[in-house]
C-alpha cells in the first residue's frame, strides 16, 4: 500500500482549513476496524475454560486456540498494503468486514460433538478472523495518514488506538452480559447455545456497521490520483483539507506518483546493503510492543485471576473494569501525543510498565494453597491457588497500573508511529513488515502464556518486566521524535535521500 507523504503532508499547510472538514469522522470510521480488531482478538478471554471443556483440550491445545488468529493477522498485515494498491481502501475494508461476520459465525457453531474436527473447523474461522484483524491494522493506520492534516495527524492516528480499546471493552462487557444471563460461560443461552458461542456471534453486528460505514467515507486521495481518477481526487482534498492550495498539492501528489517505481520489498534494501535502519525499528518498536505482555491480560485475564483465587464472576467483572482503564488511559494519550510528542510517552510507558510488571511478579510469589475449613480446595484434582491477605489487591491495582502505562505510551504511540514514521518510498512495505512482526511476536507471547502459567507466573511477569526494561534502552537510543513533522520530513529523518 504506497501510502502517501505528500496526501498528509499538504494537510501541513492547511491544518486550520482541514479540520473542519469531516477528517475526524472519516478517520473514525476507518478506525472502527480497529474496534472489530480488539473483539475479534480479546473475545476469547470469555471462552477459554468453556473450550477446555467442550473440547476436552490441554493448555497447549488451548494456547493454539487462542494465538490461531494471530497467525491470520500476520498473513492479512503482509498481504493488505499489495491489495489495497489494486483495488483500493475502501474495497478493502469492506472485504474484511466479511471476513469479521465469516469469523464470527463460524467459531460460534464450530460443533464440539465433532471432537478434534470440531476443533480445527473453529481454529480455521479464528485464522479468517485474524486475517481480517491483519488487514484491519494495517488499513486503518494509512488510510487515517492519507487523509489527516499534519497538525492533528497523531491525534487522529491514536483514534486506531482507542477503537482497538474500545473493542476489548465491548467484549469483555457483552462476555459479561451473557455470562450472567447464561449463569456460566459454559450454559446454554438461547437456541440451545452456550454462552460462549454468543459470544463470538455478537461480532457479527459491529462487522456489518463496519462494512456499511466505510460506504460513507471517501477514496484515498492518493489512490483516486494513482487510478487516474483526477476529479474525484480534487473533490475528496478540497473536502479534506480546503480550497487552498487545491491544484498544488495535487500537482505534488501527481509528481511523487510519477517519480515512484511500483512498491516492492526490495524497496527495503540500501543501495550499500542491508536493510535501512528504520525498518528494523519500526520492527523492534512492534515486538517490544508485544513482548510485554499486555495481550497476557487481555486474552487470559479470566485465567489468570481465577489462578490468583477470584471465582468466575469476579474474574469477569475484573476484566471489565481493566478494559475500562484501557479506554481511559488511551483518551489521555489522544490528548498529549500531538503536545509532549511520541517519544517522551514512550519513555514514561516504559518505566512504569517495567515497574508495575515486576510488582505483579512478586505478588505471584506469593500464590499459596487456598484452604477452606482446614482442608486444601481441589478442583479438576489440583489444589486451587489464591493470593492471601492484601496480596490480590495488590496484585490487581500492579495489573492495572500496567495497564494505564501502556495505555498512554505503547498501545496508542507505536499505531502512530508506524503511520508516519517511514520514507514514501517504502512506507507500504516498512508497515506491513512491522504489522506481521507485531502480530508474530503476539503470536509467541499469546501461545507460550499457558505454559508459562504452569510452570511460574512470577517467572513470566519478570520476563514481561525485562522486556519492558529493554524497550526503554530502544527507545532511548534508536527511536526519533515525529511530532510535527511532514510525512516528506521522514526521508531525511531516516537517512534516506533520492541517491540513497
Amino acid at each position: 500500500m504506497n501510502v502517501s507523504g505528500p496526501t498528509s503532508d499538504a494537510g501541513a499547510t492547511s491544518d486550520d482549513q482541514g479540520t473542519g472538514h469531516g477528517v475526524v469522522r472519516i478517520a473514525s470510521v476507518a478506525a472502527l476496524g480497529g474496534l472489530l480488531f480488539g473483539y475479534e482478538t480479546s473475545v476469547i478471554n470469555g471462552a477459554t475454560k468453556a473450550l477446555e471443556e467442550d473440547f476436552a483440550i490441554n493448555s497447549g491445545a488451548l494456547g493454539f486456540a487462542v494465538a490461531s488468529a494471530l497467525l491470520g493477522a500476520a498473513a492479512g498485515a503482509l498481504t493488505a498494503g499489495r491489495i489495497a494498491d489494486r483495488i483500493g481502501r475502501l474495497m478493502v475494508m469492506k472485504i474484511a468486514a466479511v471476513l469479521f461476520v465469516l469469523s464470527a459465525v463460524g467459531c460460534a457453531f464450530a460443533p464440539s460433538s465433532w471432537g478434534t474436527g470440531g476443533l480445527v473447523l473453529f481454529i480455521v474461522f479464528r485464522v479468517v478472523g485474524g486475517f481480517a484483524v491483519g488487514v484491519a491494522s494495517v488499513i486503518a493506520p494509512a488510510y487515517i495518514a492519507e487523509t489527516s492534516p499534519a497538525g492533528i495527524r497523531g491525534r487522529l492516528g491514536s483514534l486506531q488506538q482507542l477503537a482497538i480499546v474500545l473493542g476489548i471493552f465491548l467484549s469483555f462487557l457483552v462476555n459479561l452480559a451473557l455470562r450472567n444471563i447464561a449463569g456460566g460461560a459454559n450454559e446454554v443461552l438461547w437456541l440451545g447455545m452456550d454462552a460462549w458461542r454468543w459470544m463470538f456471534l455478537m461480532m457479527a453486528v459491529p462487522a456489518i456497521l463496519y462494512g456499511v460505514l466505510s460506504g460513507t467515507i471517501p477514496e484515498s486521495p492518493r489512490y483516486l490520483i494513482s487510478q487516474q481518477r483526477l476529479p474525484e481526487a480534487r473533490a475528496v482534498l478540497e473536502r479534506l483539507l480546503g480550497a487552498r492550495d487545491l491544484e498544488l498539492t495535487i500537482d505534488s501528489i501527481r509528481a511523487s506518483m510519477n517519480s515512484e517505481k511500483k512498491p516492492s520489498w526490495r524497496d527495503l534494501k540500501r543501495p550499500a546493503g542491508g536493510i535501512y535502519p528504520v525498518v528494523w525499528i519500526g520492527l523492534l518498536l512492534s515486538v517490544f510492543q508485544q513482548a510485554v505482555g499486555i495481550n497476557v491480560v487481555f486474552y487470559y485475564s479470566n485465567v489468570l485471576w481465577e489462578a490468583a483465587g477470584f471465582d468466575e464472576s469476579q474474574a469477569f467483572l475484573t476484566s471489565t473494569i481493566t478494559s475500562v482503564i484501557n479506554i481511559a488511559t488511551t483518551l489521555v494519550a489522544i490528548a498529549l501525543v500531538d503536545r509532549v510528542g511520541r517519544r517522551p510517552l514512550l519513555l514514561v510507558g516504559s518505566v512504569g510498565m517495567t515497574v508495575t510488571l515486576a510488582a505483579v511478579a512478586v505478588c505471584f510469589g506469593q500464590l499459596t494453597d487456598k484452604i477452606e475449613n482446614g482442608q486444601v480446595v481441589m478442583k479438576d484434582g489440583e489444589a486451587v491457588q489464591t493470593l492471601p491477605g492484601a496480596w490480590g489487591v495488590v496484585a490487581l491495582i500492579a495489573a492495572n497500573g500496567f495497564v494505564v502505562f501502556f495505555g498512554m505510551s505503547w498501545g496508542p504511540m507505536v499505531w502512530v508511529l508506524l503511520g508516519e514514521m517511514f520514507p514514501n518510498r517504502f512506507r507500504a512495505a516498512a508497515l506491513s513488515v512491522a504489522a506481521a512482526g507485531q502480530w508474530a511476536a503476539n503470536w509467541v507471547i499469546t501461545m507460550t502464556f499457558p505454559a508459562i502459567k504452569d510452570f511460574s507466573l512470577t517467572f513470566g511477569y519478570f520476563m514481561y518486566a525485562a522486556f519492558a526494561f529493554l524497550s526503554f534502552l530502544f527507545v532511548a537510543k534508536f527511536v526519533p521524535e515525529t511530532k510535527g513533522r511532514s510525512l516528506e520530513d521522514m526521508d531525511r529523518l531516516a537517512g534516506v535521500t533520492d541517491d540513497a
